[in-house]
C-alpha cells in the first residue's frame, strides 16, 4: 500500500505490547506501517524492541508485565493497576487517533471497556488475536463492540470473529515469517535430545526438574544420548545447573533455534517455542506445570482439551470452526502433552525415547508440522497486517 504523504497528516498511535513476544510482534508490524506511511507516530508502553521506533510518552514495562497465570497476576496486582490507570489517562490527555492493543488479552481487553467507557473516540484495533476460543468465545461479541478491527494470525479464528460482526483479517502469522530465514536443511545429531524449559522463571522453576528426572531415565536406556538445554538468560542458566547438579547436560542461552534445528528430539515447554519447534521440524513431547491454583482455575475455564497450538491446529482440520462443539475433542493429539498431574518421568522418558529411536514416528510428526503449517501463510504476514491496520485507521469514521 502507498500514499502521498505529503497530503497525509500526521497520526498517533498508542500501542500496548505486554510480553517479549508481543514487543517482537508489535515491532514487526510498526516497522511495516512506518515504512509505508512515515506519518505514523508511536507512543505507548512495550519492550525494548517497540523502543526504537517509539517517541514519548513511551513506558518500557515487558520485564515486569510478563508474568504466568492468576496467583502470579495477584503478587503483582498493584502494579498492574498503577499502570493501567496510568495509561488510561495518558490516552485520554494525549487523544492518539488510534490504540493498537498486541496480544496480551488479560489487560488489553479490559483497557479496551475502560476506554470506550470513559468516551475514547479513536479506533482500537487488535493485532494477534486472543485465544478466546479457547476459554471464552461468549467474549467476542462483547470485544465486537470494543474493537474496529481485529486482525488473526490463525485462518480459523477469522470466521469466529465475524460471525459477531467484528471486523476481522488474517494476515498469516508473523513469528514464522520471521523464522523463514532461519531454515536451513543441516543433518540432526542422532543422539542429541534438546530441552526448552520455558523463558520465564516460574517456568523453568516448575518444568526442568521433571525433565532432568525424564532425561535420566533416558540416558539409563540409551546411554549414548546427549542433552543440551536452550534458556533465556544467564540467571536461567545459573537456575537450570544448581537443579542439574552433576548431571551431563549442556546448557547454552539464546540459542533455542540452533538447538531446534540440529537436536533430535525435543522436550518443549507449552508456548511459543512448540510452534517454533514444529517449523524447524524437531519432533518434540509438551510438557507444562502450573501453580496448583492457577491449573485448577484454568482447566476449569478452558474450552480445549490439548495446551499445544500444533494440535489446536489440527483439530480445525478435522472440525469447521463454527462448529458448537468444543474445539478438541474428535482429532487425535498429533504432539504427545504431558500437562501437570500428567507430567511424569516415565511416560515422558518413553514418548522420547520413542522419537530418538524410530524413524516412521518422527517422519510422520514432520510431515504433520509441514501440512498445518503450510496454512499459517508465513511470508508477508507483518506487511498484510500493517496494511490492514493503515486502511484502517486512515479510514473516516
Amino acid at each position: 500500500m502507498k500514499y502521498d504523504h505529503d497530503n497525509m497528516s500526521r497520526v498517533k498511535i498508542w500501542v500496548v505490547a505486554g510480553e517479549s513476544s508481543g514487543d517482537a510482534r508489535a515491532y514487526e508490524v510498526m516497522r511495516a506501517m512506518r515504512a509505508a506511511d512515515p506519518n505514523v507516530e508511536f507512543i505507548g508502553a512495550g519492550g525494548p524492541l517497540i523502543a526504537t521506533l517509539a517517541g514519548e510518552p513511551f513506558d518500557d514495562w515487558v520485564a515486569k508485565a510478563a508474568v504466568v497465570g492468576f496467583v502470579d497476576v495477584l503478587r503483582h496486582y498493584g502494579y498492574f493497576r498503577k499502570k493501567f490507570h496510568d495509561m488510561l489517562a495518558d490516552i485520554e490527555s494525549l487523544k492518539p487517533e488510534a490504540v493498537l492493543l498486541v496480544d496480551y488479552p488479560g489487560f488489553n481487553l479490559r483497557l479496551a471497556k475502560a476506554l470506550r467507557k470513559q468516551g475514547y473516540a479513536g479506533k482500537i484495533l487488535y493485532y494477534i488475536s486472543p485465544q478466546v476460543w479457547a476459554w471464552n468465545r461468549g467474549r467476542i461479541p462483547q470485544m465486537a463492540k470494543l474493537l474496529d478491527l481485529m486482525i488473526c494470525v490463525f485462518p480459523f479464528e477469522k470466521p469466529m470473529y465475524e460471525a459477531s460482526g467484528l471486523k476481522t483479517v488474517f494476515a498469516g502469522h508473523p513469528l514464522l515469517e520471521d523464522l523463514l530465514s532461519e531454515k536451513t536443511s543441516e543433518p540432526r545429531d542422532p543422539d542429541l535430545l534438546g530441552l526448552f524449559p520455558g523463558s520465564r522463571k516460574r517456568e523453568v522453576q516448575r518444568n526442568f526438574p521433571v525433565m532432568m528426572e525424564t532425561c535420566r531415565l533416558v540416558l539409563a536406556a540409551r546411554p549414548s544420548t546427549r542433552f543440551e538445554v536452550a534458556v533465556a538468560s544467564p540467571d536461567h542458566g545459573d537456575r537450570v545447573r544448581n537443579m542439574a547438579g552433576d548431571f551431563p547436560i549442556t546448557i547454552k542461552v539464546n540459542t533455542a533455534h540452533e538447538l531446534m534445528k540440529k537436536a533430535r528430539a525435543g522436550i518443549v515447554c507449552s508456548g511459543t517455542a512448540t510452534l517454533e519447534a514444529a517449523f524447524f521440524e524437531l519432533p518434540y513431547i509438551l510438557i507444562y506445570k502450573a501453580a496448583w491454583l492457577s491449573f485448577e482455575l484454568g482447566r476449569r475455564l478452558v474450552a480445549v482439551d490439548c495446551l499445544g497450538i500444533i494440535n489446536i491446529l489440527n483439530n480445525y482440520r478435522h472440525n469447521p470452526p463454527d462448529d458448537p462443539r468444543l474445539t478438541a475433542r474428535s482429532a487425535p493429539k498429533i504432539v504427545q502433552e504431558f500437562i501437570q498431574y500428567y507430567a511424569k518421568p516415565e511416560a515422558m522418558a518413553a514418548e522420547a525415547l520413542r522419537l530418538l529411536d524410530d524413524p516412521s514416528a518422527r517422519d510422520s510428526l514432520i510431515a504433520d508440522f509441514r501440512e498445518i503449517l503450510s496454512g499459517l501463510k508465513a511470508e508477508g504476514a507483518s506487511g498484510r497486517a500493517a496494511t490492514a491496520l493503515l486502511e484502517e485507521i486512515r479510514r473516516p469514521g
